[in-house]
C-alpha cells in the first residue's frame, strides 16, 4: 500500500520518540498511514532471527522506515522483500554503527564494546548515557533529554543487549545497494553517534539515491524538527509512489 508507512524505532528508547514524526506525517497527509511498530524483543542475536521476526509481523507492500538501529533493520527487510516494499526511509541510520576497515567513520570498536559491557551489568545507568548521546549536539540538548525520558519501555536487559550485538554485526551496505525501490536517507549534522561524514561516504555509496544532512541537529533530530522533516518525507513518499 503505497500510503502505508511503517517505522522503527531505534535502540532502548521505544516507539514513543517516533510519536512527533507520526504526527506531523498524518497532520501533513491525512492520507497516509503511519504505524509505528516496536523492535523485536528476542532471547538471541542472530541477525536472520531478528530479521525472520520483523518479516513476520510487519505488513507488506508498505513503505520501510526507521530511526537509527531501526533503519537498519528496516534496509535489510526491504532488500529482502524487494518489490513487495514500497520504498525505505532511514533517520540518523549508519550502514554499519562500527568501524569497518573500509567504512571509517563510525563509532569505535572498543567503544562500542563497553557500551554493551555497560548494558550487561548496568543497563539503567546505560540508557540514561545513551539518552545523553542521543540528545548532544541539539539546539536544546536539556529539554531534548527530557523528552527522550517520556514513554522508554520496561525492556529486558537481556533483549537490550542482544540488539546491541545484532546492532554491532550488521553491515547493511551491499543490502542498499541491491534494493531498487525509491531511498531516503536522512542524516544529522551535529550528532554524537553517527558522524556526519557517513552521510557523504553513503552519497559516494549510492549515487542515485536521495542522502540528506540536516544540519545543526542531533541523533535525535526527529524530535527537534519534526515538522521540517514530515515535510521532506511526505515529498519523497509522493515522488517515490509516482514512479
Amino acid at each position: 500500500m503505497r500510503n502505508r508507512l511503517v517505522l522503527l524505532p531505534g535502540w532502548g528508547l521505544g516507539t514513543a520518540a517516533l510519536e512527533p514524526l507520526a504526527a506531523s506525517l498524518r497532520a501533513q497527509d491525512p492520507y497516509l498511514q503511519v504505524e509505528l511498530a516496536p523492535l523485536p524483543e528476542l532471547a538471541v542475536s542472530d541477525p536472520h532471527a531478528w530479521l525472520d521476526h520483523l518479516d513476520r509481523t510487519l505488513p507488506t507492500d508498505t513503505w520501510l522506515g526507521g530511526w537509527s538501529f531501526g533503519g537498519m533493520l528496516a534496509s535489510l527487510l526491504a532488500d529482502r522483500r524487494s518489490d513487495h516494499c514500497c520504498g525505505l526511509l532511514t533517520l540518523a541510520t549508519n550502514p554499519s554503527f562500527v568501524v569497518r576497515a573500509d567504512w571509517p567513520h563510525a563509532m569505535a570498536g572498543d567503544t562500542f564494546d563497553t557500551f554493551l559491557d555497560g548494558c550487561r551489568s548496568h543497563h539503567q545507568v546505560t540508557l540514561k548515557r545513551f539518552r545523553s548521546l542521543c540528545s548532544e549536539g541539539a539546539q536544546m540538548p536539556r529539554s531534548l533529554l527530557r523528552q527522550l525520558g517520556i514513554g522508554v519501555p520496561d525492556t529486558d536487559p537481556l533483549y537490550l543487549a542482544n540488539g546491541l550485538e545484532v546492532m554491532k554485526r550488521l553491515d547493511t551496505r551491499a543490502a542498499l545497494q541491491r534494493y531498487a525501490g525509491p531511498q531516503l536517507h536522512l542524516f544529522a549534522g551535529s550528532d554524537h553517534l553517527v558522524p556526519a561524514e557517513a552521510a557523504q561516504d553513503l552519497s559516494d555509496l549510492l549515487p542515485d539515491v536521495e542522502v540528506g544532512l540536516v544540519e545543526d541537529s542531533s541523533h535525535a533530530f526527529l524530535l527537534e524538527y519534526p515538522q521540517d522533516l514530515a515535510e521532506g518525507i511526505k515529498s519523497f513518499l509522493h515522488e517515490g509512489g509516482d514512479d
